[in-house]
């Protein structure tokens, strides 16, 4: 009903209780204050002012008035600075999901960076598989969601329909073997070598969803024969270290990784497994989800650049 420029006149006005000082203050003509009370007054229905030969004063409804433009044009305030400090960064929160071994091998490094970066920020994560965190973006309840699916053509299918995504790493496969087994001896191990091996399984992993298959190629074709399964990578660990299989999992795995168990890596003899940043595509991103965005970038290049060196062939130097 009231517009925010009229409010803002009637407020001096009535502070200073003349139309011409209000003018002077606000560095307008007083024929335009004058105009902009005769609008307020037609849009109120009734006189605000008393206009004497000593200046104005309010009537009983430019008193009701006031005291809700005080509080509209507070508001405002409170509205402009908020947006002010959303553009700066100095405000705000952002929104973001990550499966669990991004969680444990990247997502710590994401939260200190952004933390120390942008202290007034609220950032917020919660762990959830992609198949849980895209429908959680296209609800808006996410910002950002941490994916990840087999490095393929067709890795990333309907599911991701209507979102965008930001190449972070490509991620190789490990085979941890129990102590003693009698693959620890060689320096390299592929996928084949794995055929009559009894597996425990990442119970999330890609590799259940994707169907590897162990000697592949003509009738030899087999998947492999998994007897436990877990969604838990130390329970995972605790049973290759006990000797009941062997495991295959993707390298963020081993952010926290037992040493009583071997790790060889299964070069490309396994497929690889992309990992990547999701947003939902064609919507605006505040300044703090672009930040999220690029810092997600930042540490996966980092990551990169510091993967474990090797020793004793393809197993990763442990620390």
């Amino acid at each position: 009903m009231f517009e925010l420029r009229h409010l803002q006149v009637f407020r001096e006005v009535a502070r200073l209780g003349s139309l011409s000082q209000a003018a002077e203050s606000l560095a307008y003509t007083q024929p335009a204050v004058s105009q902009q009370m005769a609008a307020l007054e037609r849009r109120a229905g009734m006189p605000l002012l008393d206009r004497t030969t000593r200046g104005v004063r309010l009537t009983e409804a430019g008193h009701a008035l006031l005291r809700h433009a005080e509080a509209i044009l507070a508001e405002q305030t409170l509205a402009e600075r908020e947006l002010e400090a959303i553009a700066g960064l100095r405000g705000g929160s952002v929104r973001m999901a990550s499966f669990p071994t991004a969680g444990a091998a990247l997502v710590p490094a994401v939260v200190s960076l952004f933390s120390a970066r942008y202290p007034d920020v609220e950032l917020s994560v919660l762990e959830a598989e992609p198949e849980e965190s895209v429908p959680m973006l296209r609800a808006g309840e996410l910002e950002v969601a941490i994916v990840a699916a087999r490095n393929k053509p067709d890795g990333f299918g309907a599911l991701y329909e209507g979102i965008e995504l930001r190449h972070l790493l490509d991620e190789p496969r490990y085979a941890l073997l129990p102590p003693g087994h009698r693959l620890t001896r060689r320096k390299r191990v592929r996928l084949n070598d794995l055929a009559e091996e009894v597996w425990i399984e990442l119970g999330r992993s890609p590799i259940r969803h994707g169907r590897v298959y162990l000697a592949p190629g003509g009738d030899s074709e087999r998947e492999p024969s998994v007897a436990f399964r877990s969604d838990d990578f130390n329970v995972v660990q605790g049973m290759v270290a006990a000797g009941a299989g062997i495991a295959v999992v993707p390298e963020l795995a081993l952010a926290n990784l037992r040493a009583d168990i071997t790790i060889r890596n299964l070069g490309s003899s396994a497929p690889m497994r992309t990992v990547a940043a999701a947003a939902l595509a064609g919507m605006h991103r505040s300044p703090a989800t672009v930040a999220l965005l690029e810092l997600l970038s930042d540490v996966a290049e980092r990551h990169l650049a510091t993967r474990p060196g090797t020793k004793q062939g393809d197993q990763p130097a442990l620390r």
